[in-house]
């Protein structure tokens, strides 16, 4: 396990029941990998649609570059 995980799971067992129970639910959530398949099998066009949007602002020169320096 990480540090920083550490640290959030320290701070985890500082909430009451129900709000780590509410967290774990999210996190368990996330952690589904199966999650995303089933959302991209239920609209197997949104993908692609999305995409499609994305080059057409870009060729219209409303997206810049992502700074990755500040990550």
């Amino acid at each position: 396990m990480t540090k920083r995980l550490e640290q959030a799971v320290e701070r985890l067992k500082l909430l009451p029941a129900d709000r780590q129970n509410a967290i774990a639910d999210r996190l368990l959530d996330e952690l589904d990998e199966d999650r995303w398949e089933r959302s991209f099998a239920a609209s197997p066009d949104l993908l692609s649609e999305l995409a499609e949007e994305a080059m057409v602002e870009h060729r219209r020169g409303e997206t810049r570059d992502l700074d990755l320096s500040s990550m």
